[in-house]
């Protein structure tokens, strides 16, 4: 059987019978990388991780919300600190791209969002712990400067969406991406497949985020990865079992699970 891994899901946002729906319904889920939104879903993850083996938690701060308070933020990595054995990466962190869209933030304000993600790569380079990254368009690129500056490598940027010059860059520094079920529908996302490397591609839902197309009215579901990976396959003209394969691989490698 073809083994699949959800490189990037808010498992904690789910119910608990969805939850249980998640990871029993389909065979061929192998792991799930939980990404957190704050302490409380940290923790919530972590939990989780302790009664589903294939639930393998990674613990940050969602940046499409109002910045953590210092305390807050010294409480956060305290935590993730004290419970590093028991996550997978340093995640979800980033820029606040959609919120910066609908808010007007000022200079100050998003020089405090860029101090926190320095200070979440940096925890990720004393960690010894990839990072997963939400950064898009624009805010890619100063993402990139960051992670040179303290020669972090192992980076995720999840659902990832840029300029040409942006993608070339983050494939020779050897970043990943991974692809939502939108590569099906979305020609912005399709057009990224081609000429990212294959062996710095990964899968994922974001789940609960809901999708269009073919998914339009259903829980997002880990086993929709498996129409993304058909899409892979056929966009880069490589037979679909050569795209598990590359993927599994990527996954379990990059997140050493």
């Amino acid at each position: 059987m073809l083994k699949i891994i959800d490189a990037h899901i808010h498992l904690d946002h789910y119910n608990n019978q969805e939850i249980k729906d998640i990871i029993e319904r389909d065979s061929s889920l192998e792991a799930l990388i939980s990404v957190s939104f704050d302490l409380d879903s940290s923790k919530k993850n972590r939990e989780l991780a302790k009664i589903y083996s294939k639930v393998k938690p990674a613990f940050g701060y969602h940046p499409e919300q109002t910045p953590p308070t210092d305390n807050q933020m010294e409480e956060l990595f305290s935590w993730i600190k004290s419970n590093q054995s028991d996550m997978v990466a340093v995640g979800e962190v980033g820029l606040p791209y959609y919120l910066r869209k609908e808010q007007k933030l000022t200079t100050l304000q998003q020089s405090q969002y860029i101090d926190l993600l320095e200070a979440f790569i940096k925890l990720s380079k004393e960690l010894e712990k990839p990072i997963i990254l939400h950064a898009v368009y624009e805010d890619a690129p100063i993402v990139c400067d960051l992670l040179e500056r303290y020669s972090v490598s192992k980076a995720h940027f999840h659902w990832f969406k840029g300029d040409s010059k942006t993608i070339q860059r983050m494939a020779e520094n050897g970043y990943y991406i991974s692809f939502t079920p939108d590569v099906l529908y979305e020609e912005e996302i399709q057009q990224l497949v081609q000429p990212y490397p294959l062996q710095q591609i990964m899968v994922e839902t974001d789940g609960p985020w809901p999708f269009e197309g073919p998914f339009t009215g259903k829980m997002t579901h880990p086993s929709m990865m498996k129409e993304s990976i058909k899409t892979i396959a056929e966009i880069k003209k490589i037979p679909i079992d050569e795209v598990y394969h590359h993927v599994l691989y990527n996954t379990k490698s990059f997140f050493f699970i």
